[in-house]
């Protein structure tokens, strides 16, 4: 059902990008010009040119963008003692592993690259604090290295601690990072907490791959917060996940696409398509997740 549930995903979100129309308005259009039906074919020409138009143009996009990314706001982090924190989570979703990877021998980082860069910033921070990278890849017929294996060798590279590291490469979406997390997360803070305190039990170890939801029954309410790093337009829906899993987590929104004020008399096709993608991306994501109860 999982299986389903992404691939369905994954064929919605393509047909819904404004961008995408494009392609569908033009191939009517030469269909009608090939029937000698001028008058449908300008029609679906004057759509194609819209649709390239709202998208190019990027208020239409940023607006909501915008709206998406404040629905979370920044923590202060500098004021949080270290104490307090049960660790660190960072979401795939940023590093291009796959087999480019391999057959290059290295290591690709794209557009929200500040996913990773502020995981290293707060690695280095707090080594004392475990990690966890969770992603294998978002793409419908993966190949070669997991984004999780990706993030190992980048920590190797930057000589980052890696004695509290810990990966889950299995998740292909949100729900399943936070579904295949969740037994880490919580014998880890067992771990912590029997530590500090040996009268408190720690949590027997759960598969971390498990495709069901672990149990929470803790009650010695041990747990503490883990910061959590994702892009600003996704911390909303990864949140809903989080507290639907009944874990709590800090978030460190990262990866902003939009400013303090839109950019009424700017023009950019590129820029225009890689946020409407976000964001039909995220809204996709809510619906769905909503729809099946995830969140």
């Amino acid at each position: 059902m999982d299986t389903f549930f992404f691939v369905f995903s994954k064929i919605v979100q393509f047909c819904i990008e404004p961008l995408n129309w494009v392609i569908i308005f033009v191939v009517l259009s030469l269909l009608f010009l090939g029937l000698r039906k001028p008058h449908l074919c300008r029609r679906f020409l004057i759509l194609a040119l819209a649709d390239l138009l709202l998208v190019g143009w990027l208020p239409s996009s940023e607006v909501f963008l915008r709206a998406l990314e404040d629905v979370v706001p920044k923590t202060n982090i500098a004021q949080i003692s270290k104490e307090k924190l049960g660790g660190i989570i960072i979401l795939g979703g940023a590093i291009e592993g796959g087999d480019i990877a391999v057959d290059r021998g290295e290591i690709s980082i794209y557009e929200s690259a500040e996913r990773v860069t502020k995981a290293f910033e707060l690695i280095r921070q707090h080594p004392e604090l475990p990690f966890i990278f969770s992603g294998f890849s978002g793409r419908l017929s993966p190949k070669g290295m997991s984004e999780a294996d990706a993030f190992k060798q980048l920590i190797a590279e930057q000589g980052l601690p890696d004695r509290l590291a810990h990966y889950e490469n299995q998740s292909r979406n949100t729900y399943e990072n936070v579904i295949y997390m969740k037994p880490m997360i919580l014998e880890l803070g067992s771990v912590a907490a029997s530590a500090v305190d040996p009268a408190v039990p720690a949590v027997p170890a759960v598969p971390a791959v498990s495709g069901g939801t672990a149990k929470t029954d803790n009650p010695q309410n041990t747990q503490k917060p883990w910061l959590l790093i994702t892009s600003a337009s996704h911390m909303h829906r990864s949140l809903k996940i989080f507290q639907k899993q009944g874990i709590e987590v800090i978030p460190v929104p990262v990866d902003y696409q939009t400013g303090a004020a839109l950019r009424w008399g700017r023009f950019d096709l590129e820029d225009g398509m890689q946020n409407w993608n976000r964001l039909m991306h995220e809204l996709v994501g809510l619906l769905a997740y909503w729809l099946t109860r995830k969140t």
